[in-house]
């Protein structure tokens, strides 16, 4: 009887009454506190009153207010930033900011206005932002140009404006960025960009208004940060007109299939009148380069050739000696040499990545650019069973090197022997076939970032990450350990200069205790989407203000004892674990609440037990774990029943050895 009345009792003990407690939701999301809040698409129509003085940025974006008054916003007086795209606005009074000393950035986007009052803008002491994107304008001079001293930047995309020219009285002498993109501009003349000359490096936005003219020497004598006349079918008008002219940045990509037709490339010799540092020309169709194509680049120090069509690169091009960056991106080369890289001999920047045909990189294709830093060769369908010694010869200056998303490649010991220099090597989802048990990245001692995500490594081998001395970032995800499991001894013992370490995907079901224990200095650890319990958190109690993220793990209880370990972190994320709301966690929802500041994704951090509390935040959960009315009778039955049994069992032993004396 008495293990019965035992089990009556424990059940008893150990009920509890479990309640929720659920905050009504903030119609806003604050996301920094009493300064910057989200109240985008919740149907308002009015400035919640919820929202503190204090506030400072404010989304208010996809709401409804048709008229603003000067009374909208008089109590937001600390306003910076203000977006109200999409809110209906037909009409801003006068004085409508006047409480917005401070405010920065005006976002009016996408708003049907008809009409903005003189002085609607006049509050605004130092405004530098305003955007204008899609509100149905056809003149600049509805724009209230009082009080804009200060602007930077103005956004005037997607309206209906035909001409550039600026009002008379219009303030430019600050202004850095004038975006005039899809609108109805056809025509340039010389009164339009000369009331653009008290601006100095401006960048300048005409991509997809097609220019059909502009007045010869318009741009003379001018000069500008970015020009971009991205969608211009006539490149003639445009060399033509910008003679004279020193332009920084000039973009004249057109779109896809906008233009089938071969570019002329006597259009280029307009580049020998005026000075430009860098031209992009993608999508424009290059047949029948000559190697006379190019001479009037001599000043270019930048040139984008992304998606031209391009199959082969002649030998001997004049013009391209100076050129130091060159992308060449979603072409058509079958083989790396086809580039003849000898072109370009000062280059330090090369980027071949979404080449359209499997690309070869041959052998020493690229060695007369001893001066390389930066190779990207992604998404190349690049595929080798010996890489990359033979390919990348000469390269003994590279720093960058990016080979992700190819097809598999054979890596041998020091397969990187000629690049020492690499600080940076990607080669995330192309899978990796080691053919050595010693390290294929022994020589790299100046290697900080290493991508080898999803590439199916072979973790199993202990020397694979070996003779990276200086290695701060690396990048595991989606590569599996032997039997889900982080050994004592694996690969990344002798990482001690490690910083940051990313194991999401790794399907990963423990890590030992001491597994992390030479990685001293991470500050940063992601082991996010995989099976790992409560129990792994110990391998990180000699890590102290890190961040964190054990999302969407299997993690349920979290034992008092591993608090600590948690409390010492800078940030930590625990979304997406089926989480225990029972009062056998109770230690740490109630250490939850206690460090809210600490944790990341709250807003989606749920309850998964027990059913009745599925589903519900952590932060709106209360637990009363005290013992119950009932539990208390029961501890009294208990006790009483246990001390009759006592006695009982007390008489009958002194009445046994009393028989037996």
């Amino acid at each position: 009887m008495a293990p019965a009345i035992s089990c009556v009792f424990l059940v008893a003990l150990f009920s509890t009454s479990c309640e929720a407690i659920a905050s009504s939701d903030q119609m806003c999301i604050e996301k920094e506190t009493n300064k910057t809040y989200n109240c985008e698409n919740l149907g308002l129509g009015e400035i919640p009153g919820t929202l503190p003085n204090s506030t400072e940025c404010l989304e208010f974006s996809f709401n409804f207010l048709p008229t603003i008054q000067n009374t909208t916003f008089s109590r937001l007086v600390n306003l910076t930033f203000l977006d109200l795209t999409r809110c209906q606005i037909y009409w801003i009074h006068e004085d409508t900011f006047q409480s917005q000393h401070q405010l920065d950035t005006l976002v009016l986007t996408a708003n049907p206005l008809i009409f903005m009052a003189e002085t609607s803008l006049n509050g605004p002491k130092s405004l530098k932002h305003l955007f204008f994107i899609q509100t149905g304008m056809s003149s600049l001079d509805f724009i209230p140009m009082h009080n804009l001293k200060n602007l930077e930047s103005l956004h005037l995309g997607s309206n209906h404006i035909s001409s550039i020219k600026l009002p008379k009285d219009f303030p430019t002498e600050k202004l850095k960025v004038l975006d005039f993109q899809n609108n109805a501009i056809h025509y340039l003349s010389k009164e339009d960009v000369g009331s653009l000359q008290q601006a100095t490096n401006l960048s300048l936005n005409l991509k997809g208004n097609d220019i059909t003219r502009i007045e010869l020497g318009a741009f003379k004598s001018t000069i500008f940060q970015s020009l971009d006349f991205g969608g211009t079918l006539d490149l003639l008008v445009i060399f033509k007109g910008l003679q004279n002219s020193t332009v920084q940045s000039l973009w004249l990509g057109t779109f896809e299939d906008i233009n089938d037709e071969d570019i002329n490339f006597s259009v280029f010799d307009g580049l020998c009148e005026m000075s430009v540092e860098s031209m992009y020309l993608q999508k424009h169709h290059f047949f029948n380069i000559s190697s006379n194509t190019f001479h009037c680049f001599t000043s270019l120090q930048e040139l984008d050739l992304t998606a031209t069509h391009l199959k082969e690169l002649p030998s001997g091009i004049v013009g391209l000696k100076s050129l130091k960056k060159l992308v060449l991106s979603a072409n058509k080369f079958s083989n790396l040499c086809q580039i003849n890289a000898a072109n370009f001999p000062s280059l330090t920047h090369l980027y071949i990545k979404g080449n359209t045909k499997r690309l070869d990189l041959g052998t020493g294709c690229l060695e007369n650019l001893e001066n390389l830093h930066l190779l990207d060769l992604s998404h190349d369908d690049i595929e080798t069973s010996d890489c990359c010694n033979l390919q990348l010869k000469n390269l003994s200056h590279l720093q960058s090197l990016n080979l992700s998303y190819n097809e598999p490649l054979g890596l041998k010991t020091e397969a990187f022997q000629e690049c020492p220099q690499l600080e940076l090597l990607d080669l995330a989802f192309t899978r990796l076939r080691v053919n050595t048990a010693q390290s294929p990245f022994q020589n790299l001692h100046l290697l900080k970032v290493l991508n080898l995500s999803h590439c199916l490594l072979d973790t199993s081998n202990q020397h694979i990450l070996d003779g990276l001395p200086v290695l701060q970032h690396l990048n595991l995800q989606g590569n599996n350990f032997p039997n889900g499991n982080i050994q004592k001894t694996n690969p990344l013992q002798t990482l001690e200069s490690l910083e940051i370490l990313i194991l999401s995907f790794c399907d990963l079901s423990s890590i030992d205790q001491q597994a992390f224990i030479s990685l001293k200095i991470m500050n940063h650890v992601d082991l996010s989407h995989n099976r790992l319990t409560s129990s792994s958190i110990e391998a990180l109690s000699h890590l102290k203000g890190i961040y964190l993220n054990l999302a969407a793990n299997h993690i349920g209880i979290i034992p008092s004892g591993l608090l600590p370990i948690l409390s010492q972190q800078r940030t930590i994320n625990l979304r997406g674990n089926p989480l225990d709301c029972t009062c056998s966690n109770i230690y740490f929802l109630e250490w939850y609440k206690e460090n809210m500041q600490k944790l990341e994704d709250t807003e989606n951090t749920f309850c998964a037990n027990p059913p009745l509390l599925r589903g519900v935040k952590l932060s709106d959960v209360t637990l009363s774990c005290s013992i119950t009315a009932v539990g208390i009778f029961f501890l009294i039955v208990f006790l009483l029943l246990f001390t009759v049994v006592l006695i009982f069992a007390v008489k009958y032993f002194l009445r046994w050895k009393y028989q037996h004396i």
